[in-house]
């Protein structure tokens, strides 16, 4: 069965929630245009379970109907995972066996971008969800420089330190920056190092698409909900199998 709909209620009746902000006031009027775009979005019949000022002169709604629009599911694309995930062990294992030096990973927040939560989830000993970070893995070396970097630093800081990977986290989107930074970050890279020696470039955040990564420029998107342990073994599989 590749043809499916919505469910929300009972199987197959296409219900779905959604939800969104207006530049309206709460009230009434508000409601009015909170459903009337549902409406024209295809929710029919819409109903509105949710509304709250969100500062002066804006609305969060939240709305539930039904839709009528049906999804293939040999028609989606993805990026599926084409590397074995490793445990610690098995990570360290194949660093020491077969690059038979400590791998080098730099990463960082670049631009304005001050969130660090995704960067130290990957790379901080502490790591997230029950799985330690990069820090912990004993045959790799890590850098983490914390948010806010240029991209000429970012690029000098993995030059010194001979860096097998650099990991970027963007969470700041507004205005498409992640993107646009992320077009920087590979433009640096091309330009100061050539291909034999420029690190492997890797990207991260909750909203990069990762089917965008040739385009981007880098090696590799990963998304939301990403753990320490994938990262560690796509570097097993890029870095180490690579040099093989």
């Amino acid at each position: 069965m590749t043809i499916v709909r919505p469910y929300g209620d009972t199987t197959g009746d296409g219900m779905v929630q959604l939800s969104f902000t207006l530049p309206i006031a709460q009230d009434k009027r508000a409601e009015g245009a909170a459903l009337q775009l549902a409406g024209k979005m295809g929710m029919d019949p819409a109903m509105l379970v949710h509304s709250r000022p969100m500062g002066d002169g804006f609305t969060f709604f939240v709305v539930y109907g039904r839709v009528s629009h049906l999804v293939d599911t040999d028609q989606v694309r993805v990026v599926e995972r084409d590397f074995p995930l490793l445990s610690a062990k098995e990570v360290n294992a194949a660093i020491k066996r077969r690059l038979r030096r400590r791998l080098s990973v730099v990463g960082a927040c670049i631009g304005t971008d001050a969130h660090t939560v995704g960067i130290d989830a990957i790379l901080n000993l502490k790591g997230i969800a029950g799985e330690k970070g990069l820090e912990s893995y004993r045959e790799m070396v890590v850098l983490n420089l914390g948010a806010q970097v240029s991209v000429p630093d970012l690029v000098e800081s993995a030059r010194a330190a001979k860096a097998d990977a650099v990991l970027v986290s963007q969470v700041v989107t507004q205005r498409d920056a992640h993107l646009q930074n992320t077009r920087a970050l590979s433009a640096a890279f091309r330009e100061a190092l050539p291909v034999g020696r420029r690190p492997l470039l890797i990207a991260g955040g909750p909203r990069f698409d990762e089917m965008m990564a040739g385009e981007l420029g880098v090696d590799r998107i990963f998304g939301r909900g990403t753990t320490p342990r994938e990262v560690a073994s796509y570097l097993v599989h890029a870095v180490v199998e690579g040099a093989r």
